[in-house]
């Protein structure tokens, strides 16, 4: 089997890229541009074939698809960091919708039978009220960023080809997922780094922290790639699903959590940069229909998930 994945140097990038590896008799191609960086899969590159591929380029995504002639696509690349969003909104919705663009209609033009990802965020949801939770598929979507607009934008232009030119595509709405190799811009991530600079003595003992009442639906990496492919191995072509675990935890809690396997005493300190102009409260996920078509579930406790985050930073800074 030949699998693409967009965006393979990232961070859910390199861990799909790790699972769909340990299957065996899968061949794996990734798309890269000349300025990616490749530390996330610097282990894995005497086993990938990397393709020099700008995904606002039609003419260069399709002589990449044509090149690959992929059985599975997994598009994952795009501007995924909200806050970045609201500094670079027209940059976000080209990069992340354009791309896409680009995909979809390389597939259709070529007429390929390949099956595709989309990775959709629970961003889209946005405002979410406490009557509305658990958030399930029929939830409206209110996004509350020029990053979640984009998000939305992709998801119905992926259920519109489908519907349009028969397109094998299925969506994914993910809820936050984190681990090891992290962007250190997000929020765990952030805190870990944080703490792992104190620690080596490269920091003064203060956290700068945003809005920590924030609650969030947390799943591992390492979980969510695993439903990222069933999404395709036993999905329906055309339908969404979100993925996540059901357990919430606010933003606050994650930090008392990693503070707790540190000895050092931390200070702190809420910064207005942090902050953002309209943040979402409240997202917890009804995993029901995905679990249903494919019996996934999370193995890998949160708490596990944010102890494997910070050792992660320690080795590096």
């Amino acid at each position: 089997m030949r699998i693409l994945i967009t965006g393979i140097t990232g961070f859910v990038g390199s861990h799909l890229t790790e699972y769909a590896l340990s299957r065996g008799d899968v061949e794996v191609f990734g798309t890269v541009r000349w300025r990616s960086r490749l530390e996330n899969i610097e282990h894995l590159l005497d086993r990938v074939h990397l393709v020099d591929c700008d995904l606002r380029d039609a003419a260069a995504v399709r002589k990449t698809l044509d090149d690959v002639r992929p059985d599975y696509i997994f598009h994952l690349a795009a501007q995924s960091y909200v806050p970045t969003s609201w500094k670079a909104p027209a940059e976000t919705l080209t990069t992340n919708i354009i791309s896409q663009l680009n995909v979809l209609e390389a597939l259709r033009d070529l007429g390929l039978q390949a099956r595709m990802h989309v990775a959709g965020s629970s961003e889209e949801y946005g405002l979410v009220f406490e009557h509305e939770t658990p958030i399930t598929e029929e939830n409206p979507l209110r996004p509350l960023s020029p990053y979640a607009v984009s998000k939305v934008a992709q998801d119905m232009l992926a259920f519109q080809y489908h519907r349009s030119y028969g397109i094998h595509v299925v969506r994914t709405r993910a809820f936050n997922h984190e681990g090891p190799r992290r962007g250190h811009v997000f929020v765990t991530s952030n805190f870990a780094r944080q703490i792992a600079e104190i620690e080596k003595g490269k920091k003064s003992p203060v956290i700068e922290v945003g809005n920590l009442n924030a609650r969030r639906d947390f799943t591992d990496v390492r979980d969510m790639v695993k439903a990222y492919w069933l999404a395709l191995e036993k999905g329906e072509a055309g339908e969404v699903y979100n993925i996540g675990s059901g357990r919430v935890f606010s933003i606050r809690e994650v930090l008392d959590m990693l503070l707790s396997y540190t000895e050092r005493e931390i200070e702190i300190r809420p910064v207005p940069e942090r902050m953002r102009p309209s943040d979402v409260e409240l997202l917890v996920c009804d995993c029901g229909k995905f679990r249903g078509i494919t019996g996934w579930n999370p193995d890998i406790p949160f708490e596990k998930t944010l102890r494997d985050t910070l050792d992660y930073w320690r080795e590096r800074v």
